[in-house]
């Protein structure tokens, strides 16, 4: 068996080690591993590698980004900030047809600013928005539905933690890559607005209504909100004009949010310690998938499947625009079966080769961040496709009286608007990189 036959078999292992209810970073170091060890025949390099390959990986300064960012968002939620956007986007919007599901959409984008983590923007929001969906006669499958696909938007709207990790192993500009999303993470809201707005009028009794709040109460919520719009813009412009490097702004935006929190008495008790071991447990579990990751991907370089992936695509003549559609479908369909995180862990030192070597027409650093953007949006879109899209089951779990049936119907009109809204980006690359154009 060539070492190119043994790469090809791994993949079917990995996906039975899943499917078998395996940790994805575990199965990862088991079959990078073992396959280590059936290319080279022995032990001994993999065992080196291991030694120094955890200790680079866990010592890493540019991934001490990611328990940064994810503590930020622990304060955010311990913070009542979330309440704080709903409340705000409730006020002006929540009057009109399917208003109240708009404005969950809306403070999940606000939220998603100052969290980075789709799972957390979900799981945040969702506890506070169901019970006034229910309150006002929302269906449950819309409910549900526009909850787990507006928690999509935290890993959209910078900050985010898988642009940090795609930026890690393109070699790519956080900052540059943070800028490419927000104009892509505007039309997202505006897009799932949309569907909404639909989704009410062709089904008039899915939604309530509730009253139009005075003007002087509209702009008392909005006043509420100054400290996420502080923080944000504190954070995000500080990467962009250089003020400090994403390590730090993320640190700055840690100790924002945890400041106002502590102001807003958000941390009492164990409110404090809560939140620091619950980021260290999600920090763990990402560290150690990233750490499967390396160890599965070091067995792929080793047996030549990127570089013959690449070679072989070159040789057929396959179209650039052919090739990224069949990339991006394939990656719709790993969206069903396995996490964000460890599908762009697994699929980029894959892809990006192949990609990398077909002319769209843009420089090298422009195609890597356009890339990163329609990679970020389909894998996004796994978040909540069945069997496995976590955001729908997060999302259900505080919904009992909604069957898990309902809730997948109610996600699929979200679906659909994200795959419009990556056609369109994919079609027309100026409307992700005309920012970084202009800014950089």
């Amino acid at each position: 068996m060539s070492n190119l036959d043994i790469a090809l078999l791994s993949f079917p292992v990995l996906l039975v080690l899943i499917f078998a209810r395996m940790p994805i970073g575990l199965a990862m170091l088991i079959c990078g591993f073992f396959g280590n060890y059936l290319v080279l025949d022995r032990f001994t390099p993999i065992l080196a590698q291991m030694k120094t390959l955890t200790f680079t990986t866990f010592s890493s300064y540019s991934l001490s980004i990611i328990p940064l960012f994810l503590l930020m968002g622990q304060f955010a939620a311990k913070g009542g900030m979330s309440q704080a956007l709903f409340r705000a986007a409730n006020g002006w919007i929540g009057h009109r047809k399917g208003g109240v599901a708009m404005a969950a959409i809306g403070a999940c984008a606000g939220f998603g600013a100052i969290c980075g983590s789709s799972i957390a923007t979900a799981a945040t929001m969702g506890k506070v928005a169901l019970p006034e969906l229910k309150r006002f006669g929302y269906d449950g499958g819309l409910a549900t539905g526009a909850l787990a696909a507006g928690g999509t938007l935290g890993i959209l709207i910078p900050p985010s933690v898988i642009l940090v990790i795609y930026a890690i192993l393109t070699e790519q500009n956080i900052a540059k890559l943070f800028l490419a999303a927000v104009v892509p993470g505007i039309l997202a809201m505006l897009g799932y607005m949309l569907t909404i707005a639909i989704y009410v009028r062709l089904k008039p009794g899915s939604s309530g209504l509730r009253d139009k709040a005075p003007m002087a109460e509209r702009l008392r919520l909005t006043v509420e909100v100054w400290p996420v719009l502080v923080v944000f813009f504190l954070v995000i412009f500080g990467i962009y004009f250089g003020w400090f490097t994403p390590t730090e702004g993320a640190a700055i935006g840690a100790a924002g949010t945890g400041l106002i929190a502590l102001f807003n008495g958000g941390l009492k008790g164990g409110a404090l310690g809560d939140s620091i071991r619950e980021t260290a447990v999600a920090s763990g579990m990402i560290f150690l998938i990233i750490l499967g990751a390396g160890v599965y991907n070091s067995f792929l370089a080793l047996s030549q499947l990127p570089q013959e992936s690449a070679a072989w695509v070159v040789e057929q003549g396959f179209s650039p625009w052919m090739v990224l559609t069949v990339i991006l479908l394939t990656y719709l369909v790993f969206g069903c079966v396995m996490d964000s995180l460890s599908m762009i862990l697994l699929t980029v030192p894959i892809f990006f080769p192949i990609v990398s070597g077909l002319d769209f027409g843009l420089s090298p650093d422009e195609f890597a961040i356009w890339f990163g953007i329609l990679i970020l949006i389909v894998v996004e879109v796994g978040l909540i496709t069945p069997p496995v899209g976590l955001n729908l089951f997060i999302i259900n779990s505080m919904a009992k009286d909604t069957p898990m049936i309902r809730t997948f119907l109610g996600a699929a009109p979200f679906v659909a608007s994200d795959i419009v809204r990556t056609v369109i980006l994919a079609v027309f690359p100026v409307i992700t990189l005309f920012l970084v154009r202009w800014l950089y």
